[in-house]
């Protein structure tokens, strides 16, 4: 059985070093934690795998394929492999569960 307290991956994620941190892989699928400071730039490019944000935490925006919407604590958002996005207008530190399907970088 696998299970993950946030507060320690995200203290794993700080110790890091990195924007993301990808704390769990199997075949279908990996597990990360992605944080972007309050007025920061998001740089990531689009994914060739199928992904799924989960908030945390923070307030901000996220622009998918042209499109904006607000996000906060709760928010689920899907985006398709090959979808142009990227979260803007942070107003408080993004704090995110990020779900790749399959793997990240495995090329889909």
């Amino acid at each position: 059985m696998d299970v993950f307290e946030m507060s320690h991956l995200l203290s794993q994620r700080a110790e890091s070093g990195q924007l993301y941190f990808e704390f769990f892989e199997v075949p279908t699928m990996s597990l990360g934690v992605y944080e972007l400071a309050e007025g920061s730039v998001d740089p990531q490019q689009p994914h060739t795998e199928d992904e799924v944000y989960y908030v945390v935490g923070g307030t901000g925006q996220v622009r998918i394929d042209g499109e904006d919407s607000e996000v906060g604590p709760g928010s689920v958002i899907f985006v398709g492999a090959g979808v142009e996005h990227r979260f803007h207008s942070i107003s408080e530190d993004l704090k995110l569960l990020v779900m790749f399907a399959p793997p990240r970088g495995s090329g889909a």
